[in-house]
């Protein structure tokens, strides 16, 4: 991409920023001052996802009106892309036949999503409700276990037999267009609901009229499994850039598809719940702003718990060695320091790693080899930045053995933060649990204490204490 085109893209996005803004802020005053009709206008031109955000930055009391000058349509398709937590205030705001409009026009993919963050018993009070087809197709995806292929997929696409000519095929697809997902990928089946095939809207717009869906269909079909995690999904449709891939249950019955609407979602979400992680913090689905400050404190409190009473190790370190401290108290000067540079380094390694092997670029059967790299890149940095604060311990106390031992511990140090970065994420896979959660402040405070310990026993050694 050229500078002028990056360019282009910037403007764009800002100005994009700015309408959606505008359009917000224009909402919201035509609401205040009673002018419905004119709010109605304003939203006529406005893409269904820019209204939810226009609907979500307006106060509570005015995001029902809003959304009740929709049109029942674009109603539905609006409702789809609010925050979970407007939808429930939305649906205690409306009349019961309201939501059933609503809630049975939805995708049941979002249905089940909504499903999800709703209280049991509004559930179990909306879904018998739904028609008989939405009833069976949310209690399908509700059948399967969270964050898998069989949870997010759709029932709703386009399914052909290797018999049909191509003109019956043109005529299912007139015919379902309205109610798929998508119709740009068509599904083969057999007789037992057997996935056999697969071939693109393209191939059989140009296939000759005398052929059949069976000469022109690809047989080799990429597939998951319904019981496969969502994340394995995401990478599958990024690697071979699929617009969509079929699911299938264990008897190769085709279930349903997942499109790479929700593949977004899912990246967004595992994203989102690594960086909580990363971070120390218990991810929650609610946005900022619309979490207590309480639920943001205890969300934050455990990890930070932990890492407390994992700090007191250095404390405990520190008092083991007070007789070095007590002779030459200059060595204290240097422990902020030595600490401070090996959790960066640490956490450096940590993110490298995590992230490998969250893309699947690092699995488990290389771990020794990942480590002994960044073991070579931990002595490599220790060099660079040992030769730097030995001069500057130099410079501060002018004693050249205190200034050794400072040098030679961040050697030390960053290559046990390395060795920490990366080795502790891979047994955390090991033995069961994310590798995200080996974050950098766990790191960092399990660096600190070792990093003392061998700072401090490194300048008894040195300077024979």
């Amino acid at each position: 991409m050229t500078s002028i085109d990056s360019d282009a893209t910037a403007a764009a996005a800002v100005s994009r920023q700015e309408l959606q803004e505008l359009v917000r802020s224009q909402l919201e005053t035509l609401l205040e001052q009673n002018n419905l009709q004119g709010a109605k206008a304003l939203l006529v031109p406005v893409q269904p996802a820019d209204i939810a955000e226009a609907i979500e930055g307006l106060p509570e009391a005015m995001q029902a009106i809003a959304f009740r000058l929709l049109s029942k349509a674009e109603a539905i398709e609006v409702y789809e892309y609010l925050d979970s937590s407007i939808q429930q205030a939305l649906l205690e705001e409306f009349k019961r036949q309201d939501v059933l409009d609503i809630v049975d026009k939805m995708s049941p993919d979002d249905r089940v999503r909504l499903f999800d963050e709703l209280p049991a018993k509004v559930v179990a009070r909306l879904l018998p409700q739904l028609s008989l087809e939405e009833r069976r197709n949310t209690a399908l995806l509700l059948g399967y276990e969270p964050s898998t292929a069989g949870r997010i997929m759709t029932p709703e696409y386009i399914s052909l037999k290797e018999s049909w000519s191509i003109e019956r095929a043109l005529e299912e697809i007139r015919t379902l267009a309205n109610v798929s997902e998508t119709i740009y990928y068509l599904y083969v089946i057999d007789g037992a609901r057997r996935l056999t095939g697969i071939l693109s809207l393209r191939t059989l717009v140009v296939a000759q009229p005398e052929q059949t869906i069976g000469d022109i269909m690809v047989r080799e079909v990429v597939s998951v499994q319904t019981d496969i995690d969502q994340e394995e999904v995401a990478r599958l449709i990024q690697r071979y850039d699929f617009l969509a891939v079929p699911v299938v249950d264990n008897e190769d019955r085709l279930v349903g598809i997942i499109t790479v609407d929700d593949v977004i979602d899912v990246l967004e979400e595992e994203a989102t719940k690594d960086i909580y992680q990363s971070g120390g913090v218990q991810s929650g689905e609610d946005s900022y702003f619309q979490t207590s400050v309480f639920t943001n404190a205890r969300r934050r409190v455990t990890w930070l718990l932990v890492l407390l009473l994992t700090n007191t190790g250095t404390s405990a370190v520190m008092m083991a060695q007070e007789d070095v401290l007590n002779q030459v108290v200059s060595l204290a000067f240097f422990i902020p320091l030595l600490i401070g540079s090996g959790g960066n380094v640490g956490a450096q390694s940590s993110t490298v790693v995590i992230r490998g092997i969250n893309t699947s670029e690092l699995r488990m059967k290389e771990w020794f080899g990942v480590v002994r790299r960044e073991a070579l890149v931990g002595i490599f940095l220790g060099v660079m930045l040992g030769v730097i604060v030995l001069g500057w311990a130099y410079l501060m106390q002018g004693e050249l053995l205190i200034s050794v031992v400072v040098g030679l511990s961040l050697v030390a140090i960053a290559l046990l933060a390395t060795v920490a970065g990366s080795a502790l994420p891979f047994l955390f896979q090991a033995i069961g649990f994310d590798p995200a959660l080996m974050s950098a402040p766990f790191i960092t405070t399990f660096v600190d204490v070792l990093g003392v310990f061998i700072y401090l026993s490194l300048a008894r050694l040195v300077l024979q204490l």
